[in-house]
């Protein structure tokens, strides 16, 4: 068969800690996003609309509900007989098995279904971003660097540049230091966690850093400043547009806010560049005579009679007559009950908010968003504030 130019490896294993209780029972790429898409979603489209078509996703931490949604791929087009979709757990081998012990590591893991398809170039991606990028204009930058890695970076503030992995490069864009979450960073050229790798250089390097004992297994800490020591071409390829890191409740709800902002580059219903999804429900929204809907994006089979402002809801919601919904996310099949008031808060799938209750309060500066984990109760008239694990009665 005949060899692909460019496969792409996505990295979907992580626990994602930080974004608890919303991962307590799910990975963080199959967290749900945008009223009806997951966080995992927005790669895939890249990869979609880039003209990449075989894609391999590395699961470990909670993949069932992953699992289940991606199926044979074919929301994203993805469901062909030479490359598509497929899902890579951790899996046991004639000398042995193991979870993923890093990201270097997992890919290591997954060499031969690389070598199956032969490709020229390896994509390495994380499933837990969102943006919207071209890797075909990475891809070609790569090649006319001759690079034998190219990383993504976005241009970030100097206060952020310390949490981030830095590039300090030339005035060609060549690489000449990296620096991990740097105390005093020489640059703002942030780390996006998109790479492209020459395949042979990405086998030669992962081969040579799993028989390293000492190593973390990690491209930040161990494959990239060991190509840089080696005296590599490693290029950044500088990105423009729209790109946020969901690791925190706080991050994620701000992207969320931001897919309402049509200022903030990220539009979701850009023809484009469209956002392919798993339909999981087909039902329409019905706003009652007294609903009230302003500035939010609201999800299928949704009942609202209530009010929803500056607000992201998910499908087969219920807002009841007299209940108040601001600068919050309410996930699928969660019901806010008549008179109850949800503010600044993450309503998390199933959870029940009871009459005339009250969750969160006004967001202003220093102000904590609440959280209501999944299936969680809060009973009628109970108040409930920070992250709620346990019915409130």
């Amino acid at each position: 068969m005949a060899r692909k130019k460019c496969i792409a490896m996505l990295l979907a294993g992580g626990q994602g800690s930080r974004l608890s209780p919303l991962t307590t029972s799910n990975a963080k790429p199959a967290v749900q996003f945008g009223s009806r898409y997951r966080i995992i979603d927005f790669s895939l489209s890249n990869c979609v609309n880039s003209g990449i078509d075989t894609v391999g996703v590395l699961t470990q931490y909670q993949p069932l509900e992953l699992n289940d949604y991606l199926g044979m791929g074919a929301p994203w087009d993805l469901n062909l007989r030479f490359g598509g979709l497929h899902v890579l757990p951790p899996y046991q081998a004639a000398k042995g098995g193991d979870w993923f012990k890093g990201t270097a590591n997992a890919i290591y893991q997954n060499i031969r279904f690389i070598k199956q398809y032969d490709p020229e170039y390896v994509v390495i991606l994380s499933g837990d971003h969102i943006y919207k990028m071209d890797y075909s204009k990475m891809l070609d930058a790569h090649i006319a660097n001759k690079a034998d890695c190219t990383i993504a970076v976005i241009n970030v503030s100097l206060e952020e540049a310390s949490r981030f992995g830095i590039m300090n490069t030339d005035e060609n864009l060549k690489i000449t230091e990296f620096e991990e979450k740097p105390a005093h960073p020489k640059s703002t050229l942030a780390s996006m966690g998109v790479y492209i790798f020459t395949t042979d250089k990405l086998i030669s390097y992962l081969e040579a850093d799993e028989a390293d004992p000492d190593s973390s297994n990690d491209f930040g800490k161990n494959i990239i400043p060991n190509m840089l020591g080696d005296g590599q071409r490693l290029f950044a390829y500088e990105f423009q547009g729209y790109w946020r890191d969901v690791g925190t409740l706080g991050s994620f709800w701000d992207a969320n806010m931001d897919a309402i902002d049509e200022t903030s580059g990220l539009k979701l219903n850009d023809p484009e560049w469209r956002i392919y999804y798993r339909h999981s429900y087909n039902s329409p929204l019905y706003a009652g005579e007294k609903a009230k809907i302003h500035n939010s994006i609201c999800g299928d089979g949704d009942m609202v009679n209530g009010s929803i402002e500056h607000s992201v809801l998910f499908n087969k919601i219920s807002i009841e007559e007299g209940a108040e919904v601001k600068d919050s996310i309410i996930m699928s099949g969660a019901t806010i009950k008549a008179g109850a008031k949800v503010e600044y808060a993450i309503v998390d799938k199933g959870a029940v908010i009871g009459e005339g209750a009250k969750v969160g309060g006004p967001k202003a500066d220093g102000a904590e968003l609440s959280v209501i984990a999944k299936n969680v109760t809060v009973a009628d008239g109970k108040e409930a504030s920070g992250i709620v694990t346990e019915d409130v009665e």
